[in-house]
């Protein structure tokens, strides 16, 4: 059988299928439609020496580009960063939706997925001279409006965001967070939740937290990070994991700490989704790309097939979206391609940590619908 596109020779790795091994993968007709040997196709390319995994999802982007300050074009990062689905968390609001799908969303060859902000205009005051936390103000909160339009958009809205902390919700506290819970159980959608520093605590935060619920910025330095000072990890999260709660690493430009990392680990806790947070501020660094993110968990001595998971079946799993992060026959045709370089490659933190790491990844390739995106390359940051 002639397929549309197979990728040929590439070390193909689904945790999903617990495959791991030399072999083809074949589309057709925009979907997964075998992976084994010897196949054949109406286009090939030879992907010798890459790695071939499900399409990368990166559960924690923003990418209302032109929307919003903090957004970054999704068609040029997937193409930059081998990722196939961004997850845009909480560029938008009710207020402000229609704008994000029909400018965005509904025209870019990356899919985009939204977790819908709680806040009637999203994430609308972030920038390098002006930070305005949207939850300091309570009447800004939408509750019907967001029912409303997720309910409008649930083939592209995959859950409710809300930021909590010092910054994000200031004089309200965690107060945005009980409204944002009620949306989430009135649409019957899981919840995302920021935390940054403190007032309020991270304890406090996770606590509420329901099975399925998301906990981005999981692996945040001091103060509000998940261990105390002994480097213990704190009861509270412990309790979270324990009923389901879902634990995210949104690195962004202040959440990710090798200090917490460290420690967090050293306990066999090991977070179920990694994600990058790109948004304006942090893609030329700390974060860049989904890439580099995931390097920094393969210097952190995690197996890359428990990094390629991160960052497929789990965060499919999380969107409740079982035909992503899948190389199975019928599921969404996405592939990426990746190179595993060794070397020596300095990663930092968001304290400004560097660790020097023996190997990387770069992004080779893209293929969303199985489709080959001809452009994709790798990101400046990982060419250097």
């Amino acid at each position: 059988m002639s397929y549309d596109l197979v990728l040929k020779n590439g070390r193909v790795i689904d945790p999903s299928q617990s495959i791991d091994k030399v072999a083809d993968v074949a589309f057709a007709d925009s979907k997964v439609a075998a992976v084994g040997a010897g196949l054949s196709g109406r286009r090939e390319r030879d992907v010798t020496g890459y790695l071939v995994t499900p399409g990368l999802i990166d559960l924690h982007t923003h990418v209302y580009w032109g929307g919003t300050s903090l957004g970054v074009d999704p068609d040029s990062f997937a193409k930059l960063s081998a990722v196939s689905t961004c997850v845009d968390t909480g560029s938008a609001g009710p207020g402000n939706f229609a704008g994000f799908r029909k400018h965005v969303i509904d025209r870019c060859e990356a899919r985009v997925l939204a977790f819908l902000h709680v806040s009637f205009a999203g994430i609308y005051g972030f920038s390098k001279n002006i930070m305005i936390g949207e939850g300091h103000d309570m009447r800004l909160l939408a509750a019907r409006e967001a029912v409303e339009v997720a309910n409008a958009n649930r083939d592209v809205i995959v859950g409710i965001k809300v930021r909590i902390g010092r910054h994000a919700s200031g004089p309200s506290g965690i107060q945005p967070l009980d409204v944002a819970l009620q949306v989430a159980d009135q649409t019957g959608l899981p919840l995302m939740a920021h935390i940054d520093e403190p007032p309020p605590s991270y304890e406090a935060v996770v606590s509420r937290l329901r099975k399925g619920d998301i906990l981005t910025h999981c692996f945040r330095p001091f103060p509000n990070a998940p261990v105390d000072g002994a480097g213990n990890i704190k009861p509270e999260v412990l309790a979270a994991r324990e009923r389901g709660v879902i634990f995210d690493i949104g690195h962004g430009m202040g959440s990710f700490s090798w200090k917490t990392a460290r420690a967090m680990l050293a306990h066999d806790f090991l977070p179920d989704t990694i994600s990058s947070d790109v948004h304006a501020l942090c893609i030329e660094g700390p974060a860049y790309d989904q890439v580099t993110t995931l390097s920094k968990f393969l210097a952190l001595g995690l197996p890359i097939a428990d990094v390629i998971a991160a960052s497929t079946v789990n965060a499919a799993k999380a969107l409740q979206r079982p035909e992503l992060g899948t190389f199975k026959s019928g599921s969404a045709g996405d592939a990426s391609i990746l190179e595993l370089r060794s070397g020596s490659f300095d990663l930092e933190d968001v304290r400004g940590e560097i660790t020097t790491a023996s190997e990387r990844l770069f992004a080779g390739g893209l293929v969303i619908g199985g489709k080959l995106i001809e452009d994709a390359q790798p990101t400046q940051a990982a060419a250097e």
